[in-house]
């Protein structure tokens, strides 16, 4: 069925591996997975998108190999579909493309759902929801950003819960919350109506277990 189809009214971790040990990458996500994540969050930029640049499909193949968690894939790129099939390759369960840089979001929605995978948008902290008023069928959930794309440990964006509440108003679809994300603003976010906690910073600057599992019980309390 799929992570996002099957995820309910649960509320579930996701570590961001943008913040962890590259080196000792498998580890670090093991340890999260000890404290209760579900879902492996990997961010791909490519230096136009954002002003920065991280990791690609190799590294998704060998991260997919190392966890038995699904990776879901965030491509912060100017050309999303150029790299589609290659994440398709590596066995991630899903890819979330930013609205803002495909240039036919219907045909690049299509081409994730048709090698059979979830597929998600990303809302930048400026972008209305409104621009997924017409793919909202296409979609299996959307990721509301709580900082601007590009870069970790950033501050979290409070006008961001209301952007959560406008689109749990508008849509049923599975809500992700990813930027800021920490035991003090992860209730916040899952009483808008949030359900999947992205971190990062939070979770890999201590014991990456201790920390997920204090996120998800604190995101939890406010259901």
């Amino acid at each position: 069925m799929g992570f996002f189809r099957e995820l309910g009214d649960r509320v579930v971790g996701a570590p961001s591996i943008l913040a962890a040990d590259f080196a000792n990458l498998a580890e670090e996500v093991h340890r999260a997975q000890a404290g209760g994540a579900e879902l492996v969050h990997f961010d791909v930029m490519d230096n136009h998108f954002v002003p920065n640049l991280s990791v690609g499909p190799v590294v998704a193949a060998s991260l997919v190999k190392a966890t038995n968690l699904p990776v879901d894939a965030h491509l912060q790129v100017e050309r999303p579909d150029s790299l589609i099939p290659a994440f398709v390759e590596a066995g991630v369960t899903s890819i979330c493309v930013q609205p803002e840089a495909a240039t036919h979001l219907h045909r690049t929605l299509a081409a994730i759902r048709g090698a059979g995978l979830e597929a998600g948008c990303a809302l930048s902290p400026t972008t209305p929801p409104e621009i997924l008023e017409w793919v909202f069928p296409y979609l299996n959930y959307v990721n509301v950003m709580s900082v601007n794309p590009g870069f970790g440990g950033q501050r979290f964006i409070t006008e961001m819960v209301e952007k959560v509440r406008r689109v749990r108003e508008m849509t049923c679809l599975p809500i992700q919350v990813d930027g800021g994300i920490s035991a003090r603003t992860a209730p916040l976010m899952v009483e808008a109506g949030a359900r999947v906690l992205i971190a990062g910073s939070a979770v890999f600057q201590g014991d990456p277990a201790a920390e997920m599992q204090r996120l998800i019980k604190s995101g939890r309390r406010a259901l």
